[in-house]
Parts: C-alpha cells; sequence; structure tokens
C-alpha cells in the first residue's frame, strides 16, 4: 500500500550554490522585500496591471504575508522552502509543493526568484534539487507547474530540468488588457530516472 509524501517533515536540501530551508522568522522581511518586486508580481499572477505592480503593499497585506510566512513551517499539506545562495547568505526566493492529489500522488510545484538571485543559476539548481527531493524522498509519481507565455526564462528553467509541455490554455490572463495563455508542464517519475 503506497504511503503519501509527509509533507510535515521541512528538509535541508544541500546545493553548490544554493540551500533549500525551512523558513525563519529573519527570512520574512526579505521575503517581503522579494515579494514586492514587479518581476515577482507580475510573474506569479499576483496582478494585473503595471500601476498594482509598482502600488506598495497595505499595511494588511503585509501583515497577513507575515502570518502566513510564520505558519509555513507547521502546514502538513505543503512544503515550502526558502532559496538561500550560499556565497551571499542571502534569501534570493523560495520553492513549494502544494496542491497535493492523493489519488494520482502529484503535486503543484512553484518557483519565485527574487532580483538578487536572477541570472545566476540559482533557479535552475533549486528546481533541480526539489524535483529529485520530490522523486527520491517524497516518492511523487508527477510534479506539475503552470506558466505564463511571458516567462520564457521560466519555461527554459523547467524544460533544462526534464519538464515536457502537457497543454495551453489559451487566453487564460489578463495584463494591462492584454491577453496570455498559461502553459502547464509536468516531469513523471519515470521520466526523471530515464
Amino acid at each position: 500500500m503506497k504511503s503519501n509524501p509527509d509533507f510535515s517533515i521541512k528538509p535541508t536540501i544541500q546545493g553548490h550554490k544554493i540551500v533549500l530551508r525551512p523558513f525563519q522568522s529573519e527570512d520574512i522581511q526579505p521575503m517581503l522585500n522579494i515579494l514586492s518586486d514587479y518581476e515577482v508580481r507580475k510573474l506569479t499572477g499576483s496582478i494585473c496591471t503595471d500601476q498594482e505592480a509598482y502600488t506598495p503593499a497595505s499595511p494588511e497585506e503585509i501583515r497577513k504575508t507575515t502570518q502566513w510566512y510564520h505558519t509555513l513551517n507547521n502546514q502538513c499539506d505543503r512544503l515550502d522552502l526558502a532559496i538561500v545562495e550560499i556565497t551571499s547568505n542571502k534569501i534570493v526566493g523560495e520553492v513549494v509543493f502544494n496542491e497535493y492529489d492523493d489519488n494520482a500522488n502529484k503535486v503543484n510545484f512553484r518557483i519565485l526568484i527574487g532580483p538578487d538571485g536572477r541570472n545566476k543559476g540559482l533557479g535552475s539548481e533549486a528546481t533541480a534539487l526539489f524535483i529529485k527531493y520530490g522523486f527520491d524522498i517524497l516518492k511523487l509519481h508527477k510534479i506539475t507547474l503552470q506558466v505564463f507565455s511571458f516567462n520564457p526564462r521560466g519555461e527554459h528553467v523547467y524544460l533544462k530540468n526534464g519538464f515536457v509541455q502537457e497543454a495551453i490554455l489559451r487566453e487564460d490572463f489578463k495584463y494591462e488588457n492584454e491577453y496570455f495563455d498559461s502553459k502547464i508542464y509536468s516531469i513523471l517519475s519515470s521520466e526523471y530516472y530515464n
């Protein structure tokens, strides 16, 4: 009988350029800064206009986000880890497994990288380390993700790590009065181990 992955375990995963580790309270302010970045807000679909992207978070939004990050290590239905660059010891983003489907033994994967972590290969390494953990330790069957068509850098990282495009959700997201496709990518454990 198959056992479900244990998301209550929050591992530390060592890489060459980065460490994936559980969030700590001192990570909250750097994460608030990362989450306020224009590119992060646009690529995660958090906003729909440039004006929204440049509007600072309200005190209530900051309070809710802070509270959310304080709960992450206690959540048993998902796995959120900080991405820390080794050379600078700075948090540069996060990786997430969420939306676990027990029947299909699959999860959704999300990653975001702030300005200090871009164009250094950190996102590629974080993706590789996290999917390895997903297949080797959590024994997942499938990892899926969704990416907007205006994020070619993200698509490059996913393809480099073995993800395959499964579907296109046409004109799925509206930004600045223009419609964009969402693309569904996935990787199966059998593909990962081949």
